[in-house]
């Protein structure tokens, strides 16, 4: 019982993770129309959630109380699965992947379909932490930048073929953590230039060979960069097009419909109130990547401003829990994994409403999708795991102080 002591849990970060369960089963309720029409049942599509989510909240829940060094240990573990699972799925005719909505990004065993990808993002961020935790000297921030820069790329590349936004916003997340561990200038600077360049040259050559031609990739690992390509030049061509000239086609379909749905929301401080939004019923996932244009409908500017904050306020508590610990391992590993949250979530909502080409990145713990609420929950599980422990070993040490004064005898100038 001593194991499961919930006097040092942290509440905030308990508060947070509920709230946004309940949102997310509220938004699915609103947002499931067509899930409702495929399978004949109301319940169906957010019961299946609810039994995803209720098991992330177990997941959370003893998580937390996992000692933080057998976490920085299992990442390695479960980073040498994930990165199997992402290298088998580019062997041509690999029964075990399933694609769906035209990318190849799920390992289908047995009637269990998973995302290799999300384990991939919080393995490595486990890991990268933990070897940048390691730097004493000049030498090891040589040493150890390069062995994550190895291990992310290793990581980023193959999910690169099946989701670019993922590999990126991957990327992003390792070069803030660099930063905070204080890795030389010119190093993080070498591997942006790089990036930029290899990412400019990689469209120009989709650009001019492919897309310009009206040819797509068959096949190849990079056979959707005909799509990535056609997305950003989307975004552009909007920007300079009349808006009696302005026509719905495969392209814009989504983004257009979901503009229409933010544009509903906006007519009114509290949306059109939930239960009332059209837009579901013709946008396609609706329940999926752009649930948060859905909720804008329905809940308008207080209800998007109201899960900024949810999702900004994980962040700002990591950033003051931080601040107190002892444990620069335990630091890194909590601030890495709430950027990864909070910024997955403003890039889904900012794609949303139209601010960015589409990515396909979930809205963690709204959208639905089983991987994602059981790898959201246990973001939130580790996190409060190292809250738990600095909090203990904070109290243990004022106790040991405590104890120490009393212990020093009284002495008495005559």
């Amino acid at each position: 019982m001593k194991r499961f002591d919930l006097r040092y849990i942290d509440k905030t970060y308990w508060v947070l993770y509920i709230i946004l369960a309940i949102v997310a089963v509220i938004a699915l309720f609103s947002a499931g129309s067509t899930l409702v029409y495929e399978r004949h049942s109301i319940l169906g599509p957010v019961a299946s959630q609810m039994i995803f989510l209720c098991a992330g909240i177990v997941v959370a829940f003893f998580l937390q109380f996992v000692p933080s060094k057998y976490i920085r240990m299992g990442g390695y573990f479960f980073l040498a699965i994930s990165l199997l699972c992402l290298w088998s799925m580019l062997i041509p005719g690999n029964p075990l992947v399933a694609t769906i909505n035209g990318a190849s990004r799920w390992i289908k065993i047995g009637g269990f379909t998973f995302q290799p990808s999300e384990l991939a993002k919080l393995s490595l961020i486990i890991v990268v932490t933990d070897l940048l935790s390691r730097i004493r000297t000049e030498e090891d921030k040589r040493t150890y930048f390069f062995w994550t820069l190895g291990l992310t790329a290793a990581t980023a590349l193959p999910i690169m073929t099946g989701n670019l936004s993922t590999a990126v916003l991957l990327g992003g997340i390792v070069l803030i953590l660099w930063f905070l561990a204080r890795i030389p200038w010119k190093y993080i600077l070498s591997v942006i230039g790089i990036a930029i360049v290899l990412l400019v040259a990689g469209y120009a050559v989709v650009e001019f060979g492919w897309v310009r031609q009206g040819k797509s990739i068959k096949s190849g690992p990079f056979k959707r960069a005909t799509t990535w390509v056609g997305r950003i030049d989307d975004i552009f061509s909007e920007h300079h097009q009349e808006s009696a000239e302005f026509k719905l086609n495969d392209d814009n379909y989504q983004r257009s419909i979901a503009k229409v749905a933010v544009a509903r929301g906006g007519k009114s401080p509290l949306g059109v109130l939930p239960g009332n939004s059209q837009e579901r019923d013709f946008l396609p996932q609706a329940f999926a990547d752009y649930i948060f244009a859905i909720i804008v409908e329905e809940s308008g500017m207080f209800g998007a401003i109201f899960l900024i904050f949810l999702y900004m306020a994980v962040l700002f508590r990591a950033c003051l829990t931080s601040s107190r610990f002892g444990d620069y391992a335990a630091l890194l590993m909590v601030m890495g994994l709430a950027l990864m949250l909070t910024c997955q979530a403003l890039v889904s909502m900012m794609v949303a409403v139209g601010l960015g080409p589409v990515t396909g990145q979930p809205l963690p713990l709204i959208s639905r999708g089983g991987t994602s609420a059981l790898i959201t929950s246990a973001y939130f599980g580790i996190i409060m795991s190292v809250s738990r422990e600095q909090r203990e070993l904070s109290e243990r040490q004022n106790k040991t102080t405590q104890e120490s004064l009393e212990d020093v005898p009284e002495i008495t100038l005559e």
